[in-house]
């Protein structure tokens, strides 16, 4: 798509949140982009000259352009996630890999830990997120840890290890212990 093609479709283009898709003379997807204001970053990509050969060969495949409008720049961000790492776009680097944004999960077992995951498991656990800040997920955690005790240890704590006495080495272990009261008054 050349500069002179572009301008004529710019106004067009909206100036909120979302997500952009840019596809080749094939219609295959070649990149997935985000943006708080749509019209502003796709028209970067034909009112300048390139810093990069990847960017200039990237704007010479462009034949097509798809818009995706979303509620702010967080949706944005999410919804990039998602799309590159179902689509696998040719130009798109970042976020092929397994990496992906962070949930807080709450593990479904007798005494629940909570802690930060990238991965979600149809395992019965309630998963929070995702969230675009891991420095953001730390701190909540950190906080949630400051006024609310929370399992840490690993152990398998079903009611029926609990009663075979399997962890007494670990009473000295805070957590361990209030759980184990717990579950000695709840019996």
């Amino acid at each position: 798509m050349t500069s002179e093609q572009f301008s004529h479709i710019a106004p067009t283009i909206p100036a909120g949140p979302g997500i952009y898709k840019y596809f080749d003379e094939q219609d295959a997807l070649v990149y997935v982009g985000k943006a708080k204001n749509l019209r502003k970053r796709v028209s970067s990509y034909f009112n300048k000259t390139f810093t990069t050969y990847k960017t200039h060969e990237l704007v010479q495949r462009i034949r097509r352009i798809e818009f995706t409008i979303v509620n702010s720049e967080q949706d944005a961000f999410l919804l990039e996630n998602s799309l590159i790492k179902q689509f696998q776009p040719r130009f798109n680097i970042n976020l092929k890999d397994d990496k992906t944004y962070p949930y807080i999960v709450i593990k479904n077992e007798p005494f629940p830990r909570v802690f930060l995951t990238r991965r979600k498991f149809n395992d019965g656990s309630q998963y929070l997120g995702p969230f675009t800040s891991v420095g953001r997920v730390r701190e909540l955690l950190d906080l949630v840890k400051s006024n609310i005790q929370l399992r840490t240890c690993q152990l398998n704590l079903s009611e029926n290890q609990i009663k075979k006495g399997k962890y007494k080495v670990f009473f000295r272990d805070m957590n361990y212990h209030m759980l184990n009261t717990l579950a000695i008054e709840v019996n």
